[in-house]
C-alpha cells in the first residue's frame, strides 16, 4: 500500500461518523503474524509522538500536524517488506486498520501519553491511551510504555506504580511490553533526558524490576556511548530507539548499525527520523534502516528507485 486515495480517506471519515462498528470488524479481519520472524529481528516505525503534543521534527514545530500526511507516510513505510510493524496510539492504529495497512504487521499499542510536552505535569506520564484488555480484545500484538524517572519530582512515583501494574497485567495476558526508560530532570521548564551511559544503565535497572512478572518485558533504549555496557546491563530483549532528525543522518545510521550487532539487541524502533527525513525520501530512509535490521532482505526498491518515492509537502 504505497498511496492512500482520496476515496479511502473519505471512507475513513464517513466510517468514524456513521459506521464506527466497522473498526472492530477491521481488527477482527486483520491478518496477524508472529512478533518475531525467522531471523528473530524486529523493525518498528513509531508514530505516538503527536498524542503528547510533540508535533515537531527538527526545526519544524508542526511537521506532524497534518494527519493525512502522517498516515500517507506511515502507509508508505509499512509497504516496505523490511518494516515489521508500527507503534501508535489508538487514533493512529484505528485509522491504519481501516485503511488496510496493518495486515501481516506487528501492531504496538502506546499506553501512557499523559505527560504532555512542555506541561507542568509532564513527568506524570499517566496511562491515557491503550490498556491491556483493549489491546487483547483488538488483537494488538505488543504494548509500549514510556518511563521518565525524575528523582526530584514526586510525581515519578505514580508513574512507576502505574507502570508496574501494566507490566503485571501484560504478562498475565501473554502480551509483550516494551519499556522505554530514562533518568530525566527539568531544565528551563522542559524535561530533559540524561543520555549518559551510566544514567541509561540506571534507568534500565529501575525499569526492569517493575511489575510482578518480568517474563514479557522488553527494553526500548536510546543509542548512547558505550552501548556494550548498556546492553550488558539487562537480559531482556532490546529494541534500539532512533534519535530525532536534528542529528547527522550518516552518524545516526552508523550508530544504529554498530549497536544492532550487540548481543540481545533484537531490532530498531524509529519514528520521526524516518517518516520526515530532510530530503523527503521516506522509503529511501526506511530502506537503509530496514537493511540494517534485516541484512538478508530483498527490499525490492533499488537506490535508483527510491527517489521516486520522495514525499513532498501538501500544497
Amino acid at each position: 500500500m504505497h498511496k492512500i486515495t482520496p476515496e479511502a480517506f473519505a471512507h475513513l471519515r464517513d466510517t468514524r461518523a456513521i459506521r464506527p462498528d466497522e473498526f472492530a470488524t477491521a481488527f477482527a479481519q486483520r491478518r496477524r503474524r508472529p512478533v518475531l520472524g525467522a531471523d528473530g529481528r524486529l523493525f518498528i516505525v513509531a508514530a505516538d509522538h503527536p498524542a503528547r503534543g510533540a508535533l515537531s521534527v527538527g526545526d519544524d514545530a508542526m511537521a506532524m500536524a497534518d494527519r493525512y500526511v502522517l498516515l500517507e507516510r506511515l502507509a508508505l513505510a509499512l509497504s516496505h517488506p523490511g518494516v515489521d510493524g508500527v507503534l501508535g496510539t489508538p487514533d493512529i492504529i484505528d485509522d491504519l486498520a481501516l485503511l488496510g495497512a496493518l495486515d501481516d504487521k506487528v501492531v504496538v499499542g502506546s499506553m501512557n501519553r499523559g505527560g504532555l510536552r512542555g506541561s507542568t505535569f509532564e513527568i506524570d506520564d499517566r496511562y491515557t491511551a491503550y490498556d491491556v484488555p483493549t489491546m487483547v480484545g483488538r488483537g494488538i500484538d505488543f504494548a509500549k510504555a514510556l518511563i521518565r524517572i525524575d528523582l526530584g519530582d514526586p510525581a515519578t512515583a505514580d508513574t512507576l506504580d502505574a507502570t508496574a501494574d501494566v507490566v503485571t497485567a501484560a504478562a498475565s495476558a501473554g502480551l509483550p511490553i516494551m519499556l522505554e526508560p530514562f533518568l530525566s530532570h527539568r531544565r528551563n521548564e522542559h524535561i530533559v533526558n540524561d543520555l549518559t551511559t551510566d544514567a541509561v544503565i540506571t534507568s534500565i535497572a529501575i525499569a526492569s524490576a517493575l511489575g510482578a512478572d518480568s517474563s514479557h518485558t522488553w527494553m526500548k533504549l536510546p543509542v548512547v556511548e558505550d552501548m556494550e555496557r548498556v546492553v550488558a546491563s539487562t537480559t531482556m530483549p532490546v529494541l534500539l530507539l532512533g534519535g530525532d532528525s536534528g542529528e547527522d543522518p550518516d552518524e545516526r545510521f552508523a550508530s544504529w548499525e554498530s549497536a544492532l550487532t550487540l548481543p540481545g539487541v533484537r531490532g530498531l524502533t524509529v519514528g520521526r527520523t524516518l517518516l520526515f527525513p530532510p530530503d523527503g525520501d521516506v522509503l529511501g530512509a526506511v530502506d537503509v534502516a530496514a537493511r540494517m535490521v534485516h541484512p538478508s532482505i530483498d527490499a525490492g526498491a533499488s537506490a535508483g528507485d527510491r527517489g521516486a518515492h520522495a514525499i513532498k509537502e501538501r500544497a
